[in-house]
């Protein structure tokens, strides 16, 4: 990290966390975070997953950029690609404050924003003055007093759906009361076709990739895999956030929500493995969940991802971490002779198993 970035991050790490996340925006959007422009690439990190083109395989997970106000600054970050969202078809304000949670103690934090967003309407108006040449994908979600969570997921896409290079089911939130009812497999099963439906009726049908989260019984996960293989989604994102609060040290450690950064790494890689076990290499999976570095990020690919998504980690180490994590990565994967990243991808997933 650069002196100058370190400043920062100290400085944003004075003000209450949603202030910060705020105010962090503020300045991508202000040009004061220095960015590097292009992402950093090499014949080792391109790599095409689900028809995308990937300069590299290090994205920028949802829930940073919830209503797509930063997306050319973000475009300029270093990111193979970048996720948004997630959108609702309707506004809404999401759970009361405080609600974001910095334990640092632990590199970790707790959210329970509850889909806070702009509504599909504002945030598609901004997708559609979208950068050119970078992939950028919306996380969908469903409004918290809707009768019909299936629906929602449609209507966003649906209204935003050609503006965007993919589109995320996220039935993973565990902020959104009985959100992740819908990994049951006949919920789900009925959520996805309405969703691969609605993508056929776009101008350019996109891929669409499916959020899980990391709390999954054995049984549960399986499931789960032969539901997503069924139903035709495009890749599968493990893990979202978790609800487990083993060996934390900060006293805010307590607090509802879903944890998010260091201590989920273990058991997101665990659940990354079992999944690409399950689907055998049939469906690209995407690793989230405590990166931090070039070693994780190469981890979660030899445990079975064919990339990667981060956030948390940006907190405290700022936005310089996404090209030292691509420049880590190519080197990396030069030290152990592979000539691109899909030769590496699940070359150790038993050791997670």
């Amino acid at each position: 990290m650069k002196m100058i970035e370190r400043i920062g991050v100290n400085l944003l790490h004075r003000f209450d966390p949603e202030r910060a996340h705020s105010l962090s925006l503020m300045a991508l959007q202000s040009g004061l975070v220095p960015l590097p422009g292009a992402p950093v690439t090499s014949s080792r990190l391109r790599t095409r997953i689900a028809g995308l083109d990937l300069p590299n395989p290090v994205g920028l997970a949802a829930g940073f950029d919830k209503n797509a106000t930063a997306l050319h600054p973000l475009s300029r970050a270093g990111f193979g690609f970048v996720e948004v969202g997630a959108a609702t078809p309707k506004p809404q304000i999401g759970n009361p404050k405080p609600r974001l949670f910095r334990l640092s103690e632990d590199r970790a934090v707790i959210n329970r924003f509850g889909f806070n967003n702009d509504g599909m309407e504002v945030i598609a108006a901004r997708l559609a003055k979208r950068p050119k040449g970078t992939i950028i994908g919306l996380n969908l979600g469903a409004n918290k007093d809707s009768y019909d969570r299936s629906d929602d997921f449609v209507r966003v896409l649906s209204r935003c759906g050609d503006h965007l290079d993919f589109a995320t089911v996220n039935v993973s939130s565990p902020n959104t009361e009985n959100l992740r009812d819908l990994q049951g497999a006949e919920a789900l099963t009925a959520l996805l076709a309405g969703v691969i439906e609605a993508r056929q009726w776009l101008a350019r049908p996109i891929p669409v990739f499916l959020k899980i989260a990391p709390d999954l019984s054995e049984s549960e996960l399986a499931e789960l895999a032969e539901v997503a293989l069924a139903s035709g989604v495009d890749a599968i994102i493990a893990t979202n956030t978790t609800l487990s609060r083993d060996g934390l040290q900060n006293p805010q450690s307590r607090e509802k929500g879903g944890l998010s950064g260091a201590p989920l790494f273990e058991k997101s890689t665990r659940v990354l493995a079992r999944l690409a076990n399950l689907t055998d290499g049939k469906i690209p999976l995407i690793g989230v969940g405590g990166i931090a570095s070039a070693q994780d990020a190469y981890a979660k690919i030899c445990a079975g991802a064919s990339a990667v998504q981060l956030y948390s980690a940006l907190v405290y180490q700022g936005f310089s971490l996404v090209n030292d994590i691509a420049t880590g990565l190519d080197d990396l994967l030069e030290r152990d002779g592979f000539d691109n990243i899909t030769e590496a991808v699940g070359s150790k997933t038993k050791d997670y198993l």
